[in-house]
């Protein structure tokens, strides 16, 4: 029998950098539905489910960031049974019409005008998540010619809703406002936020790393950032075994490859010894950087230090092939996962079928798919999902067609990545006004269409010449107040 490292030496093909296909998650993700073809969006679905226990196993059930309830707070509406849900929907939707009228308030800010006073008129219940509303809905209007005021009005309502009685910031708090001064380059005022977070008793945590780090990286002062962290007695890097973990994860999460190199290096000289999830993070840099003989002779490292291969690596080592286009091997490894007592599950097949997608291999594929349910795992939204973009890509779309409606028969709700591919294979294959009924269908199922989805029907319409078609989809979507802020991402057109 083969151990790990000698199969992965023998059947992972070596590969370039065009192996990366990993995209960054970072703090941008509050409202950035900017459009990418092909399967750039389904990657999402992946490398968060990769992510997620991706913590070390004695700490598996905390979070990274906040306390739990919905916004930071703590949320006694999510312990109570299911017959207090419509109260928790109440306070829900009062959070958002409370959050309207604060930021009506705000935006008459100016000489003259008392917007202390008038928010302590409104006499609204002050709570977590509606400040959560409120900032969000300042953060997603920032643009070049309003960022200075957004982030004055976000700090004056920040300190005003401090004041009130019965209410206390929470670290997700400061974080959205760190994130509005980062988006309005009010680097300095970030700063001095986050001393005051400090200063207050808050702890730094890796979201707090994450929007420093993102904020900081055109500056290059990132190492200053980790160094400060590395540091820090503040810094909560929890569920994690030390500062060194929680600062390679959120690197990892932010695509700062070279960065997770020299924090590994910092780490080995300050006499810590790397565990398995290090490991995985440190290999997953090397893989996407190229570094294929790198990330070889880290694999078997590990294995001479006593760690065997966990659900992360077999899933990285599965991704490989995949875009190697590697099937044979790859049944090979799902065999060998099985022999060793790391049973396949349904994500470690979405990362192999994703991977030969990508790699034009769609025969592969349906083996895949085929061998993940007679294996007993069900495919969920992201496999269907990654799947019907294959096809889309590959221009198949009855194939498409015919797993989108299985899906919905085996009781797994199509989301907004499903449709927007099933609406672009519809436009590729010139079906329009389908596209346009399926946008209809989403809505009525529940399923509320993003940015990404308007913009694929829109362009789509446009390349089509079909012009008046394309501005009543954009029209729609202002007079539902979705997106109205994104609405210059569209080219000429004009609101009325």
């Amino acid at each position: 029998m083969y151990s790990i490292v000698q199969f992965a030496q023998r059947f992972v093909q070596t590969a370039s950098g065009s192996l990366v296909v990993f995209r960054s998650i970072c703090s941008r993700a509050y409202y950035d539905d900017s459009a990418n073809d092909g399967f750039a969006r389904i990657e999402r679905h992946i490398i968060d489910a990769w992510r997620s226990s991706d913590r070390d196993s004695a700490a598996a059930n905390h979070k990274l960031d906040e306390p739990a309830g919905c916004l930071g707070e703590q949320n006694d509406y999510e312990s109570q049974s299911d017959g207090n849900f419509s109260v928790r929907q109440h306070f829900l939707a009062n959070a958002r019409v409370d959050a309207e009228k604060v930021l009506d308030i705000l935006q008459q800010d100016g000489p003259g005008f008392d917007t202390k006073a008038a928010l302590d008129n409104l006499q609204i219940r002050v709570s977590g998540r509606l400040v959560r509303e409120v900032l969000l809905g300042i953060l997603k209007t920032i643009n070049y010619a309003n960022k200075s005021r957004c982030a004055r009005l976000s700090y004056k309502f920040f300190s005003w809703s401090d004041k009130v009685e019965n209410y206390r910031h929470t670290t997700n708090s400061y974080h959205l406002v760190m994130k509005i001064f980062a988006e309005a380059e009010e680097f300095k005022a970030m700063w001095r936020l986050v001393d005051e977070m400090i200063e207050k008793g808050f702890p730094t945590t890796a979201r707090t790393f994450n929007i420093l780090i993102c904020t900081c990286g055109e500056a290059g002062l990132e190492r200053k950032v980790v160094e400060r962290f590395i540091k820090s007695k503040t810094f909560n890097y929890r569920p994690f075994k030390h500062s060194f973990n929680a600062i390679l994860h959120s690197l990892l999460t932010i695509n700062q490859y070279k960065l997770v190199e020299w924090v590994y290096l910092l780490m080995l000289n300050e006499g810590y010894s790397p565990d398995i999830l290090t490991y995985n993070v440190v290999m997953c840099a090397k893989y996407r950087q190229g570094k294929i003989d790198q990330f070889h002779r880290l694999l078997d490292e590990m294995s001479r230090n006593g760690f065997s291969p966990d659900f992360h690596t077999y899933n990285l080592l599965l991704h490989m092939l995949g875009r190697g286009n590697r099937p044979y091997s790859a049944c090979r490894l799902l065999d060998h996962m099985k022999e060793v007592g790391c049973d396949p599950s349904v994500l470690h097949f979405t990362t192999l079928i994703d991977g030969l997608s990508r790699a034009g291999n769609l025969n592969a594929c349906k083996y895949f798919f085929e061998k993940m349910i007679n294996h007993g795992c069900l495919p969920d939204v992201v496999c269907y999902t990654v799947m019907i973009t294959g096809y889309i890509v590959a221009r198949d779309l009855e194939n498409a067609q015919g797993l989108f409606d299985e899906m919905i028969i085996n009781g797994q709700m199509p989301n907004v990545f499903t449709y927007n591919s099933m609406i672009r294979g519809l436009c590729m294959a010139g079906r329009f006004e389908e596209a346009c009924l399926m946008l209809k269908e989403m809505e009525s199922r529940g399923c509320k269409p993003n940015f990404l989805v308007y913009s694929t029907l829109v362009c789509n319409l446009r390349n089509a010449g079909k012009l008046s078609e394309a501005h009543e989809v954009i029209r729609l979507m202002v007079e539902k107040g979705q997106y109205v802020h994104l609405v210059s991402k569209f080219k000429e057109y004009k609101r009325c």
